[in-house]
C-alpha cells in the first residue's frame, strides 16, 4: 500500500487516489502518467483506464479513482517517515469528494508519528475543501502547491490562505522565471528541473532567484535536481553543494 521513494525530499508515497488531469504547462511530461501507463500495462487495476496514448507519449484521461484499500495503510505503519501524499494524483481534484479528503485527515490525524506532505497544482480548492470542512491544521501535515513558472505564482497566494502550520512550494519542473514569488508565509522551497526524454531546460539565473527570495523569507531552500534526459548525470549539486534543508517543525 506504500512503496519507498527514490523523490529526495519523501521516504514513501501513499495513494488513496489515482488518476489526475494536465491543467498547465507544469503537467506536460508528468512522471506520473508515464509510471500509471505502465502499471496499467503490468495489469494493476487501479491503474486501468487512467491514461490515453497521445502521439507518442500516454496522457491522463481525467478519470479518477479512490482506492480504499489503501486508504488506512498509514495506521499500520509504526516507524516514523516522511509521506509524500498520492504522488499518482492530486487530492484536491476537483473530483475527489470532500469527505473522501476528510478520511484521508482523519488517518493522518490519528498517526502523527509521521509527517505527511501534500502537494496539489489546485491550491484554491485546498483553501475551500479544508475550511468549509474545518479540518485541523496539523504539525505534521505539510500543505504544498506546485509552480513552475511566472503563470500560476497566484498558488501561492491561495496556499497562504489555506489553515496550515507548515506550508511549502514546489518549483519543478522549474520552466520558466519565478523571479516575482513572494515567500512570505512559505516555509519551505523545493527546486528542481525537469527529468526524462522530453525535459525542458531550466536556468541556473532562476534558481538562484529562488535562493535569494529564501533567504530574504526565511524560507528553507532544497535543491533537488537538474533533471534533463539523465538526471543521476546532471546530479543535484547547486553552487558547489548539495541543499538539503527543511522547515523547521513546532509539532501537531
Amino acid at each position: 500500500m506504500a512503496q519507498n521513494s527514490p523523490i529526495e525530499w519523501t521516504d514513501v508515497t501513499w495513494n488513496p487516489v489515482a488518476g489526475c488531469l494536465v491543467i498547465t504547462p507544469g503537467c506536460t511530461n508528468c512522471y506520473a502518467m508515464r509510471m500509471a501507463a505502465r502499471l496499467e500495462a503490468m495489469g494493476v487495476a487501479k491503474y486501468e483506464g487512467l491514461t490515453r496514448k497521445s502521439g507518442k507519449r500516454y496522457v491522463w484521461t481525467g478519470k479518477i479513482r479512490l482506492d480504499e484499500a489503501s486508504l488506512e495503510a498509514p495506521l499500520k505503519w509504526h516507524k516514523p517517515r516522511k509521506v509524500f501524499v498520492n504522488s499518482m494524483s492530486d487530492l484536491f481534484h476537483p473530483d475527489v469528494p470532500a469527505d473522501f479528503v476528510a478520511r484521508v485527515w482523519s488517518v493522518m490525524e490519528r498517526t502523527p508519528q509521521h509527517t505527511y506532505q501534500i502537494l496539489t497544482k489546485r491550491p484554491d480548492r485546498m483553501r475551500e475543501v479544508l475550511t468549509e470542512l474545518d479540518l485541523p491544521a496539523l504539525g505534521h501535515v505539510w500543505l504544498g502547491t506546485s509552480v513552475e513558472d511566472a503563470a500560476v505564482l497566484s498558488r501561492l497566494d491561495d496556499l497562504r490562505a489555506t489553515p496550515a502550520i507548515i506550508r511549502f512550494v514546489s518549483f519543478e519542473p522549474l520552466i520558466g522565471s519565478v523571479a516575482e514569488a513572494n515567500l512570505d508565509g512559505i516555509h519551505w522551497a523545493i527546486v528542481g528541473g525537469e527529468s526524462g526524454p522530453r525535459a525542458r531546460p531550466m536556468n541556473e539565473e532562476w534558481v538562484e532567484e529562488i535562493r535569494r527570495k529564501c533567504l530574504t523569507a526565511g524560507t528553507a531552500f532544497f535543491f533537488k535536481q537538474w533533471g534533463g534526459k539523465n538526471k543521476k548525470a546532471a546530479g543535484r549539486t547547486y553552487r558547489g553543494k548539495i541543499w538539503d534543508e527543511l522547515p523547521l517543525t513546532t509539532g501537531g
